[in-house]
């Protein structure tokens, strides 16, 4: 997994990525403290009104974003985000009331929004070969998972010398680092082909790509299960330790590492693992078990949860889900890669980020809610229900026969096109997807 780091390019974006995470995980936990300061028993419910904020912002801008990132020079792009990410992070320890956390998150996960997911497109690009990419995929999942570890844990020794409003200026000074090391790097650049496309087009065009390709509809259905799972995990975590056990700040802490934990450990696996069985089948397997993992939560918490007992029955379920939830996530880079020519990754990128986000919109106001007005059980349950919507709907959307070359013909071409003299001239085919030439998927 490590030899891709000989990249020097891709080397530096990890890295970047690495430090950006690191200031992003104390503000989460800065931030559901925060919350918990302002309201109390109903920080659930301000905590998910804040990530929802966060997911309309998501879901705007990110098309937007990725409609012109192939036009526009992407280091520059990406650093700049990263200094307006900086610019934020440093205001919130000054907030003191809810509405001031939700206009600040807006802001910043705006710049998110347009960081991320040209961020992402360009890592295809640094590592061409499936194999190196993959690796880097798990790589990147492992940096996603250390954070969840290492950023708890960091704050859990922080907060025995300071108050948690300091934890924000790590976030900034994370961003300012992420920029400095974007700088360091030659990013790679394609041409997109001239279209005479207007502006709805444009950033359409990745939607429309994602929703016409069977395997990327039923990975936005396993997005539905993976939501379902961390919502009830980042929303409701700081409530059941705090408000529920009567626990402290760096148990808090201590409950989403138990949860990075377990996703570092599946991150560990998934390399040798996808080698050996289709992405298809480690998603589904994966989005099954997050079902059942809320749904034996439910019925623990309905029985235990003012129990001594319960306490480690937590970090063993948080564990579980962090396993399962790592192992819904990490393969999705894969599908988008083999789902679009170069050009358009940018615009499926974003798409995948603005529609995955969509359910994440569903599950963080549902899950705060449920757990302030209904208690806990409702919470897990709830999201149980939903994590097993999502997995049916998956074995609906996306065969299991998924090849990706797919036969059809172009009986709107003439004979001499050079999509059929280059493409065709084999007669076997090529790798499928949707693009100008392939505006719909066979037997669609």
């Amino acid at each position: 997994m490590l030899a891709v780091l000989a990249n020097r390019t891709y080397r530096h974006l990890f890295l970047a990525q690495l430090i950006a995470l690191l200031g992003t995980g104390l503000a989460t936990v800065a931030l559901g403290l925060l919350a918990f300061d302002i309201a109390g028993g109903n920080a659930g419910a301000v905590l998910g009104t804040a990530l929802a904020i966060k997911m309309v912002a998501y879901i705007g801008v990110a098309p937007i974003a990725g409609a012109f990132a192939d036009r526009l020079p992407r280091r520059a792009f990406l650093i700049s985000m990263d200094l307006v990410r900086a610019g934020v992070a440093i205001c919130l320890p000054f907030v003191s009331e809810a509405w001031q956390i939700y206009v600040l998150i807006f802001v910043l996960q705006s710049a998110s929004a347009a960081f991320t997911p040209t961020f992402q497109a360009t890592i295809p690009d640094v590592l061409p070969d499936e194999r190196d990419y993959t690796r880097a995929l798990s790589l990147s999942r492992l940096a996603y998972d250390m954070e969840s570890l290492a950023s708890p844990m960091l704050a859990a020794v922080l907060l025995t010398l300071i108050d948690f409003h300091w934890l924000f200026s790590g976030t900034s000074l994370g961003f300012v680092a992420s920029a400095l090391l974007v700088a360091t790097t030659i990013l790679p650049r394609h041409v997109a082909p001239e279209r005479n496309e207007g502006i709805y087009a444009k950033t359409t065009r990745g939607t429309r790509i994602y929703l016409k390709t069977p395997r990327l509809r039923g990975l936005l259905a396993l997005t539905l299960a993976s939501a379902a799972a961390s919502s009830m995990v980042i929303i409701n975590t700081v409530v059941i330790v705090r408000g529920e056990l009567g626990l402290t700040q760096r148990d808090v802490a201590l409950a989403l590492a138990a949860f990075g934990g377990g996703s570092i450990f599946a991150a560990l696996l998934l390399p040798r693992l996808l080698d050996r069985m289709a992405d298809r089948r480690v998603l589904i397997g994966a989005a099954v078990a997050m079902t059942g993992g809320l749904g034996i939560m439910a019925s623990l918490t309905a029985g235990l949860a003012h129990s001594a007992s319960y306490w480690p029955i937590l970090l063993i379920g948080w564990f579980i889900l962090g396993i399962a939830y790592s192992m819904s996530v990490t393969p999705s880079g894969r599908l988008l890669r083999r789902s679009a020519n170069p050009e358009d990754r940018p615009a499926l990128y974003a798409a995948q980020f603005a529609l995955s986000h969509c359910c994440w919109l569903i599950c963080y106001p549902l899950v705060g809610q449920l757990g302030a007005e209904f208690g806990q059980t409702a919470a897990f349950g709830g999201m149980a229900l939903i994590a097993a919507a999502g997995t049916l709907m998956a074995l609906w959307l996306w065969p299991d026969a998924d090849p990706e070359v797919v036969a059809h013909d172009h009986s709107d071409l003439p004979p001499d096109h050079p999509h059929l003299r280059e493409a065709h001239a084999d007669g076997v085919g090529h790798v499928f997807v949707i693009d100008d030439l392939h505006p719909r998927w066979p037997q669609q």
